[in-house]
């Protein structure tokens, strides 16, 4: 009777990879995230979802412009801050890593926070995301996360369908904002936020950047930088 030893190899310390379509508590996506720190990764809805690698015009670009824009915004509006591609601990089946995020960055004020180990912990009030189409798990269970974790503002970009969607939670429901006669969309949480709709689509960032200027400029951001500053 012969024995079987197994050598070299610890079971217990052994950690398996993410893999996309895997089923996890938040814990454990955890656990198994800090081991492949070179991948993105999400947890929507309790399943795993691993990015693959992203193109330029219908992702990097179209990112750097969100970025570009709320970057301006958050410069100007003390008390808010912006997020790129940050962890968030939504609840205990969601963990997303969002394009880009913003948030109040005021106790009291805001209804997030920066945890101990550096996470965001709770909703951010506006977050961002570039999906390629309509068919992208931003505009489903990502969506329905962000909604019932309350999450103020959703911007989905659709990159491929040349469309830009901005939506905002009331009574429980998001519902999408609309651009004024002069084609800007301006934030109901964040005073001053105005979007020149068709030139970000575009790729018109001077319009882009001037037309968020005015918003700066608005007495209703000086109320708002006040307000945080109280």
């Amino acid at each position: 009777m012969t024995a079987s030893v197994e050598h070299g190899f610890n079971n217990s310390a052994f950690i398996p990879p993410l893999e996309s379509g895997d089923r996890l508590t938040r814990h454990e996506f955890e656990r198994r995230y800090t081991e492949m720190p070179n991948k993105k990764a999400e947890l929507i809805e309790g399943v795993v979802y691993v990015a693959s690698p992203l193109r330029f015009r219908s992702h990097g670009q179209p990112h750097g412009q969100l970025i570009t824009w709320l970057g301006v915004y958050q410069v100007f509006t003390p008390g808010v801050a912006l997020g790129d591609n940050a962890t968030v601990r939504l609840d205990l089946d969601n963990e997303p890593q969002p394009d880009v995020l913003l948030l109040i960055d005021k106790p009291a004020k805001g209804q997030a926070q920066i945890g101990k180990d550096d996470y965001v912990e709770g909703a951010p009030e506006l977050v961002a995301e570039v999906a390629a189409s309509s068919a992208s798990i931003d505009l489903y269970d990502k969506k329905r996360a962000y909604r019932r974790n309350g999450v103020q503002e959703y911007i989905v970009w659709k990159t491929l369908e040349n469309k830009l969607d901005w939506f905002c939670l009331q009574n429980g429901e998001y519902l999408p904002l609309v651009a004024d006669a002069d084609g800007v969309i301006k934030s109901m949480v964040f005073p001053g936020l105005w979007l020149a709709l068709t030139s970000m689509i575009t790729g018109d960032m001077t319009t882009v950047l001037a037309v968020l200027q005015q918003g700066l400029n608005s007495k209703e951001h000086t109320e708002f930088i006040e307000h945080l500053a109280d």
